[in-house]
Parts: structure tokens; C-alpha cells; sequence
């Protein structure tokens, strides 16, 4: 038995790589890394996978979702293409390396970039607060959750700005208003489905008003959303791996009985790094991540024992970011309580033996 804690690609429900397995083998009649995007059947699965994500997260009216590929990577670029307007400003809050990957694909296609708070003084351990974002600019963008130093937004930055959003490693986490967003784009392969494809959920009053003298068609969302995902073909198995997984966690309570279970696991295990004097949290508590929590050993010289004892109890990926060190337990949707009681277990064997 594995529990896995790796902080990506995804962790998704036993049934549905069952049901992903099969398909492989045997779409009506094909495999489904063979059937054409543009047959009926395949339309089938777009249509609903869009569809379910509206259902799943209550998308309003005068939105629409669409997936391509490229990763939030690529999101970067799209984002800041598609918000751009004459006065080619905008104002970003920089939590961490994806947050600093946005910022840098921003300026590379003209943003005059405003970083308007920062927690890198701190190397990223904590969310800005009482910051003052200038008015008359084109966006303000923000990256939800920081994978890598184990920080969450738990409050939507307020702002009178249009507003964008990285949601990739807390996407169908947690309950969001989607109407407080402008454009939200997430990599798949954490809670959605398998590497590949890149939501996005966009506004429509913002398509097809960039001022940028660069926006190649792939570039364009709008071309995207006119062609309803089909404008060259689609990552086909991530996108009916992501509709069965929505189809499953509709089916068992939707996003808000999967919050409750993910506040319930962040519980557990920040509780056993509080109460252990073996284990410190790496962030500031307020701000501490329910789906990345980072944390480090408070004798280092004790890190073989420790290593020795997660993987013999069949522990993976636990192992801390490389630019950060000590440990990381990524807690996706469809890891269940029990792995992290199993950790938890491990920690207090391991300071029942060395404490």
C-alpha cells in the first residue's frame, strides 16, 4: 500500500483511473487515445466536462470555460495578453516561484508590471496584508495556493481592478465565487485530472479587447471559446480523465463536502506538527496552505531516521521542493484521511523513539 503525498501530477480517485484504464481499451468501440476530437462521441465528453465544471463550481451566467494545453505556464502569457488594454499597466501580488513566473511572462509581452506587495523578504512564508493596489490599472493578478513554500490566499485580495487568478494546485479545493474573478486559469494535474490540459474560466465581457500588437490565434482565449475548445486538438485523454473525475466528485457531495474533508486532513496534520517537538511548520499559521504543507525537522541530524521510518510505512513524495528542503505533504482531493493519519502515526512513532 502507497500514500501519496506528491505534490504533482495528480492523485485521483481508484474508480476513476479504473474507469480512465478501461477507456483506454475501449471507447465505444475504439481506444480513446484514438478516437477522433471531432466525432461525436468525443464532442460528447468536451461538452460535458465544461459542463461539469460549471455545475461543480456555480460558474454564473456570461461565463465560459474552455480547455487547452500549456499548463498555467503558458497561462501566464494568455492571461496577461488577454487582460491587456491601452493602458498596458497592471498590478501583481508575488508569493512565490509561480507567482514570479506570471510577473516575468508579463513583462515579456509588454505589462508594465506593479508589483504591489511581496513576501519574498520572508522567502515566501507568509501572504501579504494592508497593501494598497493604485486604481486606473488593467488587472490585478494573484497565484491562490504556493505549491512549493505551503501559503494560501484564505480571502479574496480586495479590489476594485479587474481580477485574475492561478488556481492550479486549490482549483475545486475549496468553494469559490466565481463571480469575483475576471479570467481563472489552472493546470489539471493536481485536483482536475492527468497533466495535459489547462482550464480556463473566463468572463466574456473581456474576450476580444486586447490592445496587444502580439496575440497570435493559439494566444487569443477568445479564439479558444468561439471554437469551444476544438480550435486545433484538444489534450484528449486529460480532458476525459478530468470529466470522469468531476463526475465523481459531483456525484459524492460536490466542492463543499470536498472542503470539509480537505480542512478535516490539513487539521490532523497541522495539529501533530504543532504538538510535536520534532516538527516545526515552515510557514505563518494564519497563512498556512490546506493543500501544501510544508514543514521541517527541528534536528536535522535526525533526517535519515525520519526518511527511514515515512518510506518503510509506504510513504512517497514527501520529500520538500529542492529550492525549499525539509518535507511536503500535498493533500489533493482525493487523498483520504487515512493517509494522513498515517503520517501523523509515523511522526509520533518517530519522536516516541528519538524525542
Amino acid at each position: 500500500m502507497k500514500y501519496n503525498f506528491g505534490a504533482g501530477p495528480c492523485i485521483l480517485p481508484q474508480d476513476v483511473f479504473k474507469q480512465a484504464a478501461d477507456a483506454v481499451l475501449d471507447f465505444n468501440g475504439l481506444s480513446i487515445l484514438e478516437v477522433s476530437h471531432r466525432h461525436k462521441d468525443y464532442v460528447a465528453v468536451m461538452d460535458e466536462a465544461i459542463d461539469l465544471v460549471k455545475k461543480a463550481l456555480n460558474v454564473p451566467e456570461g461565463y465560459s470555460v474552455a480547455y487547452l494545453q500549456g499548463g498555467a505556464t503558458l497561462g501566464f502569457t494568455i492571461a496577461a495578453l488577454t487582460m491587456m488594454r491601452d493602458t498596458k499597466k497592471a498590478a501583481y501580488i508575488n508569493t512565490g516561484t509561480w507567482a514570479s513566473g506570471a510577473i516575468k511572462e508579463a513583462k515579456k509581452v509588454g505589462i508594465d508590471v506593479n508589483v504591489v506587495a511581496s513576501s519574498e523578504d520572508k522567502g515566501f512564508t507568509y501572504i501579504p496584508k494592508n497593501f494598497t493596489i493604485p486604481s486606473g490599472l488593467d488587472y490585478l493578478h494573484y497565484t491562490s495556493n504556493n505549491t512549493i513554500y505551503g501559503t494560501q490566499f484564505h480571502h479574496v485580495p480586495k479590489t476594485d481592478l479587474p481580477l485574475v487568478c492561478d488556481m492550479s494546485s486549490d482549483i475545486f479545493s475549496q468553494e469559490i465565487h466565481v463571480a469575483d474573478y475576471d479570467l481563472i486559469y489552472a493546470g489539471a494535474q493536481k485536483n482536475l485530472g492527468p497533466a495535459g490540459a489547462t482550464l480556463y474560466i473566463v468572463k466574456n465581457d473581456v474576450l476580444g479587447k486586447s490592445t496587444s500588437p502580439f496575440l497570435p490565434t493559439y494566444l487569443d482565449l477568445k479564439q479558444h471559446i468561439d471554437k469551444d475548445s476544438m480550435l486545433n486538438t484538444p489534450p484528449v485523454y486529460s480532458v476525459y480523465v478530468a470529466m470522469l473525475n468531476l463526475r465523481h466528485l459531483l456525484a459524492n457531495g460536490g466542492v463543499a463536502a470536498k472542503e470539509k474533508e480537505n480542512n478535516a486532513k490539513a487539521a490532523l496534520l497541522y495539529s501533530e506538527i504543532d504538538a510535536n517537538p520534532l516538527f516545526t511548520g515552515n510557514v505563518a499559521v494564519e497563512d498556512r496552505s490546506k493543500m501544501n504543507v510544508t514543514f521541517k525537522l527541528s534536528d536535522e541530524s535526525l533526517t535519515a531516521t525520519f526518511d527511514e521510518m515515512w518510506k518503510g510505512a509506504g510513504i512517497v513524495g514527501l520529500s520538500g521542493h529542492r529550492s525549499v528542503g525539509g518535507y511536503r505533504a500535498s493533500l489533493y482531493n482525493a487523498l483520504p484521511l487515512s493517509s494522513v493519519q498515517v503520517l501523523v502515526d509515523v511522526m509520533k512513532e518517530f519522536t516516541k523513539k528519538n524525542g
